[in-house]
């Protein structure tokens, strides 16, 4: 499709191990363009060049942004700095606003159907991170790092059986099951965390611009201390 030439949404997802980048049409409701790369990591090095990339598939000028959205976390702590770090620094480059969304809350909103939805992802030490939505969208508990034998009592607002997604959707089912008796059985819709990159815009759209995005990361960081230089796309705030 033809790319407009002003309003156009810039979204960024680099929580995990993929590096994605799109432009979407907010009139249009469509994608313009899209990249996506399993890096693991290196994201600080490869992110700036997609978004070039990007928009020069979308046949558009940075100008053209009126919006930048990212992942915020909870997710790998060097992917989510870059990503934050990389949509603050183009927001303010454009003047336009950047917005942050939680990682565990497009992850679910992207599978979810008629029933409550608990996205979850293995955040290995013995923890997982979760996000509870209602069956309209609307979170029904904040992100939290928990172990996952503390999901039974955590969920129980939901009053039934779960929709599962996330890498920590099997260790979440495990800790569900005898707690569910009589109401049916949770069900793991994807055991992957990874960002749909439509879901992003859509939420990115609807994020207020009151604040800029901050860095979600539940717990302190596993990882020493970098030895080596650290690029302008991984500077924390």
């Amino acid at each position: 499709m033809r790319a407009p030439a002003s309003g156009l949404l810039l979204v960024i997802d680099t929580a995990f191990d993929a590096c994605s980048v799109a432009v979407f049409d907010p009139l249009q409701g469509a994608m313009v363009a899209c990249a996506s790369e399993e890096l693991g990591k290196g994201h600080a090095e490869r992110l700036p060049g997609m978004v070039d990339a990007v928009l020069a598939d979308a046949g558009v000028a940075f100008g053209a942004i009126s919006k930048v959205g990212v992942t915020i976390g909870p997710g790998s702590f060097t992917g989510i700095r870059v990503g934050v770090s990389a949509a603050r620094a183009y927001g303010l480059a454009l003047g336009v606003p950047a917005v942050g969304v939680v990682t565990l809350h497009a992850m679910a909103e992207a599978w979810r159907r008629d029933r409550p939805i608990l996205a979850v992802h293995d955040a290995k030490r013995g923890e997982v991170y979760a996000m509870l939505l209602s069956a309209d969208g609307a979170a029904m508990v904040s992100p939290i790092a928990l172990s996952p034998d503390k999901l039974p009592e955590w969920t129980a607002e939901a009053g039934g059986p779960l929709d599962l997604v996330g890498s920590g959707a099997a260790l979440a089912l495990a800790a569900l099951g005898a707690d569910r008796r009589g109401a049916g059985a949770s069900t793991i819709l994807s055991d992957r965390s990874e960002i749909d990159m439509r879901t992003l815009a859509r939420l990115s759209m609807a994020a207020s611009a009151d604040q800029p995005p901050k860095p979600l990361y539940l717990r302190s960081a596993d990882a020493k201390p970098p030895t080596r230089r650290i690029s302008l796309f991984e500077t924390a705030f």
